[in-house]
């Protein structure tokens, strides 16, 4: 999981100022472990944003708990 989730984090400083996000978004990890500690559920985060799949929201934990 740590190399694949690596290919579905990016940081660019052109991009929400540098903040880690999911490829292709402008959705922070932190907004991803944000929604996750109020409470929501996968399912509802991927309803909200329905660019984000499961292996996305995995991927932001992975890559939140290496730093």
């Amino acid at each position: 999981m740590e190399n694949r989730s690596q290919n579905l984090i990016s940081i660019n400083p052109d991009i929400r100022f540098g903040k880690p996000t999911i490829t292709g978004t402008r959705i922070c990890v932190s907004d991803i472990l944000l929604w996750l500690s109020k409470g929501m559920s996968f399912d509802e985060i991927i309803e909200d944003f329905p660019q984000l799949k499961k292996e996305h929201i995995l991927a932001a934990l992975v890559f939140a708990s290496q730093i």
